[in-house]
């Protein structure tokens, strides 16, 4: 994953997000999987499932005769989320990447809840959904819009673009690689799916504190928030962050506004 690094999670970073996401992706993983209409009997891939909780709720859905995988390259969250597994649930280190293990066409559903803007090159992971798919099958997507950042992801950009932090070249190696609507369109039709749906949702939420913020960040990208500085920088760095951040906070705490893409889309059906 070019730029980011695996090796920042903790046990803790990943316990933080089993707690946190429960009140943000896994809302937004619940309304995904809810337009993809997943069945009784159906076979689902969750693709970058972190600590399992939205794998957890759709093996609910496709019950006894269904079947959910769970992959993620974090060992530290898949472990977390092996405490979840049952019969009809399971979960293994694994990512976009290489799913050359799994048969094709093995899968009704593959979705990416809040995971797409994590791979930076995107077209080969497509591909490989694409062939795991049964012919009519579909594919979900959730990610944040290039175009439309947060408060916070616009305060981190403006620090760093400043000294001392601008001396290092990898300023953004931490940062998400998120695409505009039509970026992700175009890359579904390349890898041979036909969208259904694709739009921008509003994305605003609160946080009580500039502390708050910045935790639920560092969980959320394991620990790649600031990896890429000097370690005797970061913390300075955290600082900066959540001074600017904190200027804008309000009796309801600080309002993080920017837009979510939401896409639906489906490997055509063979003739």
């Amino acid at each position: 994953m070019s730029g980011l690094s695996l090796s920042f999670d903790t046990p803790q970073l990943a316990q933080q997000y089993e707690v946190r996401s429960a009140e943000r992706q896994f809302l937004h993983g619940q309304r995904l999987i809810a337009e993809l209409g997943v069945r009784a009997g159906e076979h689902v891939l969750d693709v970058g499932s972190g600590t399992g909780l939205l794998a957890e709720h759709v093996a609910g859905l496709v019950g006894p005769t269904g079947k959910v995988l769970g992959i993620d390259p974090l060992p530290l969250r898949i472990e977390i989320a092996q405490r979840k597994a049952r019969p009809n649930l399971s979960f293994q280190v694994g990512n976009a990447y290489a799913l050359g293990e799994l048969p094709a066409g093995s899968f009704d559903v593959v979705y990416l809840n809040a995971v797409f803007h994590w791979l930076p090159e995107k077209t080969e992971p497509l591909k490989q959904i694409h062939r795991v798919l049964k012919p009519g099958g579909r594919l979900g997507i959730t990610t944040g819009a290039k175009d439309q950042p947060n408060r916070l992801q616009s305060i981190k950009k403006q620090v760093l673009s400043r000294e001392p932090y601008a001396r290092y070249p990898e300023a953004q190696a931490g940062t998400p690689h998120w695409v505009t609507a039509q970026e992700l369109a175009d890359l579904l039709s390349g890898a041979g799916f036909t969208a259904q749906r694709i739009e921008a949702q509003a994305n605003v939420h609160h946080q009580p504190d500039g502390n708050t913020a910045i935790a639920f960040s560092q969980a959320s990208s394991f620990g790649n928030f600031l990896g890429h500085l000097p370690e005797s920088l970061r913390s300075q760095a955290i600082e900066d962050i959540k001074r600017e951040l904190e200027a804008f906070r309000t009796p309801e705490g600080i309002r993080l506004e920017g837009k979510r893409l939401f896409a639906i889309a489906h490997k055509p059906a063979s003739h």
